[in-house]
């Protein structure tokens, strides 16, 4: 979701300026009052009167972010955020074809009932790599394929076998352009890319 103001903060009797972030799964609160909130925590979610209102661990909570900024707090809120299948694109309709081995909860999750073992009918071919090795045998087959989008899922952070860095610069080098990341899981993230 990644929005975030400074503004004055009711929580409970407190009340002072805080650095407030709406991340996808939590609503965070820094500064003199600090606290963390679920999304799926807070109940009686509205914007009233430029003030994000809403309850949460047993507590009241105001945000004063002003009549727009609250009413899209609010909205946002309200508005479940997107499966991994659907920030992927994959589906019964919108089949992938998979090379490496997937053994992520979320991404088998997410590609249940949207693989498939014919590569000519794959809306979308989705590889999992965690070595130098395995990009290189992805790149070869999906020379193969028919399908020109590639989703390149690989492990994420400091300890990574093989970095974003590395991956972009291989595939850059082969024609291949980057338009879209999500992250899979804690362990995983995910970065789209067209061969040219």
């Amino acid at each position: 979701m990644g929005r975030e103001a400074t503004c004055q903060a009711r929580v409970g009797d407190e009340s002072a300026e805080v650095k407030a972030l709406l991340e996808s799964t939590e609503l965070i609160l820094r500064g003199a009052i600090k606290r963390r909130y679920a999304i799926a925590a807070l109940a009686q979610v509205q914007a009233t009167a430029g003030e994000l209102r809403f309850e949460a661990n047993g507590e009241a909570v105001a945000l004063a972010l002003g009549d727009t900024e609250s009413q899209r707090w609010a909205t946002k809120i309200a508005t479940p955020p997107p499966s991994l299948a659907s920030k992927l694109g994959v589906g019964p309709a919108q089949p992938a074809f998979v090379l490496g081995r997937v053994d992520d909860a979320a991404l088998t999750e997410a590609l249940r009932g949207a693989r498939t073992d014919d590569a000519a009918a794959a809306h979308s071919v989705v590889a999992v790599v965690r070595s130098d090795a395995e990009l290189a045998a992805t790149l070869e087959a999906h020379a193969a394929l028919p399908c020109p989008g590639l989703w390149i899922v690989h492990p994420k952070g400091r300890g990574a076998s093989i970095g974003d860095s590395a991956i972009r610069q291989a595939l850059r080098e082969r024609g291949y352009v980057d338009h879209k990341t999500s992250g899979v899981s804690e362990a995983l993230t995910a970065t789209r890319y067209i061969r040219r």
